[in-house]
């Protein structure tokens, strides 16, 4: 299974954000420092603030910080909610032609959820604090900060 970007990007400006600390990186330097385009960023930090798991003050002395439900939000329920709820494989033909004509009785949807759902169980368990446990949260306070 791929995550889509946003997802990416996502688990990764929360990660950032477990480490800063005392400073409060703005949406810009986040996209610069994880290498992707502004719009992007501004999109998925807004999910973010919205889901409640981040803060973002505009303004001199504004910035990105994690709420505590940020810090103890499951990393299976995060991508459960950015990959939204779909099957791996398009069976019902929403995103071509024509419906799968095997899907009323193929066994290979049923697998395929039942490993998607493995996946999602398997970071259940997992928070954004885990995830920036030793030896990663020293990393990510590597990440260059663009002023």
């Amino acid at each position: 299974m791929r995550l889509l970007r946003s997802t990416d990007l996502a688990l990764r400006v929360l990660m950032r954000l477990a480490v800063a600390g005392d400073t409060s990186p703005t949406t810009r330097e986040v996209a610069a420092a994880m290498d992707v385009p502004y719009t992007h960023a501004a999109k998925v930090v807004a999910e973010l603030q919205h889901m409640g798991l981040l803060t973002a003050r505009r303004g001199r002395g504004g910035g990105l910080s994690l709420t505590e439900k940020g810090r103890g939000a499951s990393v299976g329920g995060l991508v459960r909610a950015f990959e939204g709820e779909g099957d791996v494989v398009d069976c019902d033909g929403a995103a071509s032609t024509a419906p799968c004509p095997l899907r009323s009785d193929c066994r290979l949807r049923g697998a395929l959820r039942r490993a998607q759902e493995a996946f999602y169980a398997s970071l259940d368990p997992l928070t954004v604090t885990d995830l920036t446990a030793d030896p990663t949260g020293p990393l990510l306070l590597g990440v260059p900060r663009v002023r």
